[in-house]
């Protein structure tokens, strides 16, 4: 017998049962005493998805109403019918499922423990519930009673539901643990139980478990496929992703949406523009193209790839933005050297009344350098304070390379001063900020301050500790650090770090030094670090040094003009003409053109920039005239000029005393 659940003055009690019920009703019984309808449900699977679209619909009232029936009906408790407990156990477990969904977990532990049957769907709940509130330990903890009571309390969902919390490197074991399981319960075959188990071993940065577990799988469907890929392209290793996304596209199986997505971002990362352009063809095809994430996702693959033009046009042309979408293009500028485009984009975007995120506005704040408007870095920090993104730790982190950057160092430490929590990248910030203004004592004193507030340095902190160190001499301190990185934080150096402990050699003076340093490196020299050996050669004028780290610098990087330029200069102070002409001479015969270099500075507002002998700014004659009158007052005082950098303006004096 079913029983048959009334509901009576609900239109009265709960204004919104009406719309909810109406599909599900049976019966509409007249009482003849009385003046009001009864609404009758007299089905289980009914009663089931009316919890379940309450809790949905966030109708919590719903829930103990009819939990407070069923415990009325007589025949739910009677485990004698062997036909009717299957029934009332959708309904306990339906009932749970509620509670555990509308946040209410003591009821669900209270309603779990009375409950007179239970089956593997229960135990089964009450883990995802808690597990889905982020209540790890009590739903590990519900796991491993189902498990004291053996492995028929196991399924399939339940294999699943349990890897799917362990999503990060300190639950590895738990997956392998989980794993062991599988196989002893039978599961070892299950498709969906091998997808979860690639999945967490992905995410928990096993990577190498999850393609052995890929490769073992007999069957395999396209979620197996893309979360194989998918955890690859997450894991950074994008040509493996690529190629296996290419070996999928030849099989049987064709890849959805979310694969596509990862073989984009595959892309990306190997900054693989062919491949990337041939994929965003076979989505045109399909009709994908359009798909939020995917736009995104190739905007961001043809921003990292340098076709700025292309990453524009999708923006340009979508049928639907999003933040993502607007962030995505704004650092897409900014990657690219399009600083300007991105403060116009960005600005267009407020007066058009889009609605900011912070994740724009900090993506907006990475594109201020030295030559950007502090007028405009200011206006932005009025408007995240009106839009309350003042407590948004990247926001803050981003305000403070601002200011730092466009040389208000102030500014920097007062936002840094009132960030409350700081994390590692605030300190870093800070950090270089003041390394940045040359006030490498104060950056040692901040990094000591980190410290004590118990946060792990990264590379980095360490890369702005070598630039402090380097800026004020402290090369013991500088060696220091390089020694601390590697053997107690274990950060394994980059380049930057090798390059700035030579520059850090060099500018002391330590040129034999640096180069000894340099030849004891456990990687290969690149770049940077012969820059810095031969901006060090400059500094001291050390030509025969310089011309080694010159001859090492064209061959890693036959077009930079660094060498040529660096070079000439080393010749001009030592007043080697003649070898100062066959540079330059050089650099024009290989086709190197030196990147002109800019001064600027920022009135009312708006920045003035200038150019080595500017004749383009409007006011430029009376510019010139104020400069030269300027040093020759300089020069009147007892100011001895360096010819090497000014034998321009030095003509422009002579002219005046002339005349």
């Amino acid at each position: 017998m079913k029983s048959k659940w009334v509901f009576q003055k609900l239109n009265s009690n709960f204004p919104f049962c009406s719309s909810l019920i109406s599909p599900f009703i049976t019966k509409i019984i007249q009482d003849p005493t009385s003046s009001t309808s009864k609404l009758v449900l007299d089905n289980y699977v009914d009663i089931s998805r009316l919890l379940s679209i309450s809790a949905k619909e966030g109708h919590f009232h719903l829930g103990p109403s009819l939990h407070a029936s069923f415990i009325k009906t007589f025949e739910s408790f009677d485990n004698q019918n062997v036909y009717n407990v299957p029934n009332a156990t959708v309904i306990w477990n339906s009932l749970l499922s509620f509670y555990l969904k509308c946040d209410q977990m003591r009821n669900a532990v209270k309603l779990f423990d009375d409950m007179p049957m239970r089956d593997t769907v229960s135990w089964n709940t009450m883990v995802s519930g808690f597990l889905r509130n982020g209540e790890f330990d009590m739903g590990f903890g519900f796991f491993k009673r189902s498990l004291e009571l053996g492995f028929y309390q196991l399924d399939q969902a339940s294999f699943t539901i349990i890897l799917s919390a362990c999503d990060r490197p300190e639950l590895s074991l738990v997956s392998k643990m989980i794993h062991c399981l599988v196989y002893l319960c039978g599961y070892e075959e299950e498709v969906t139980v091998g997808n979860a188990l690639i999945t967490s071993y992905f995410k928990c940065g096993s990577g190498s478990s999850g393609r052995k577990v890929f490769g073992e799988m007999r069957v395999r469907n396209v979620i197996t496929w893309t979360a194989v890929i998918s955890g690859l392209v997450q894991n950074q290793l994008y040509e493996v992703g690529l190629k296996l996304f290419v070996k999928m596209r030849l099989g049987l199986i064709n890849p959805n949406s979310l694969t596509y997505l990862s073989s984009v971002m595959a892309c990306s990362g190997l900054q693989a523009l062919c491949e990337g352009r041939q994929i965003h063809g076979i989505l045109w095809k399909l009709g994908l193209q359009s798909d939020l994430c995917i736009e995104s996702a190739l905007m961001d693959m043809y921003s990292k790839c340098g076709s700025v033009e292309d990453a524009w046009q999708i923006f340009e042309f979508a049928e639907e933005l999003d933040g993502v979408s607007m962030t995505v293009i704004l650092v897409g500028f900014a990657q690219n050297g399009f600083e300007e485009e991105a403060m116009q984009l960005f600005v267009k975007m407020v007066k058009a009344g889009i609605e900011i995120d912070p994740n724009m506005v900090s993506a907006v704040l990475g594109v201020f350098g030295v030559d950007t408007s502090l007028g405009l870095g200011k206006q932005i920090h009025s408007l995240i304070i009106k839009s309350d993104f003042t407590s948004n730790p990247f926001v803050n982190n981003g305000l403070i390379n601002m200011y730092s950057k466009c040389g208000d160092l102030e500014d920097s430490i007062k936002v840094f001063s009132r960030m409350a929590p700081r994390n590692s990248v605030s300190w870093n910030s800070m950090i270089a900020a003041f390394a940045r203004h040359g006030n490498g004592f104060k950056a040692l004193e901040l990094y000591e301050e980190m410290k004590l507030e118990g946060v792990e340095p990264t590379d980095v902190t360490f890369l702005s500790l070598l630039h402090a160190c380097s800026h004020v001499g402290l090369v013991n301190k500088g060696m220091e650090f390089l020694k601390s990185m590697t053997e107690v934080h274990r950060i394994s150096p980059r380049a930057e770090h090798y390059a700035c402990v030579v520059d850090m050699l060099g500018r002391a003076g330590l040129l034999n030094e640096a180069r000894s340093f340099i030849e004891q490196m456990p990687v290969k020299p690149d770049v940077l670090v012969w820059q810095a050996l031969l901006g060090a050669c400059s500094i001291h004028g050390d030509s025969e040094m310089g011309k080694y780290a010159a001859e090492k610098l064209f061959l890693a990087q036959p077009d930079s003009p660094a060498p040529y330029i660096l070079m000439a200069n080393i010749y001009s102070c030592s007043g080697r003409w003649k070898e100062r002409a066959k540079a330059i001479k050089r650099m024009k015969e290989m086709g190197v053109d030196k990147e002109t270099g800019i001064s600027w500075i920022e009135i009312e507002k708006q920045v003035h920039s200038f150019v080595v002998d500017d004749k383009m700014h409007p006011q430029a004659d009376t510019i010139h005239g104020v400069l030269a009158e300027l040093l020759r007052l300089m020069i009147d005082e007892g100011y001895v000029p360096n010819k090497r950098f000014i034998l321009h303006c030095l003509d422009q004096v002579e002219v005046i005393d002339n005349s």
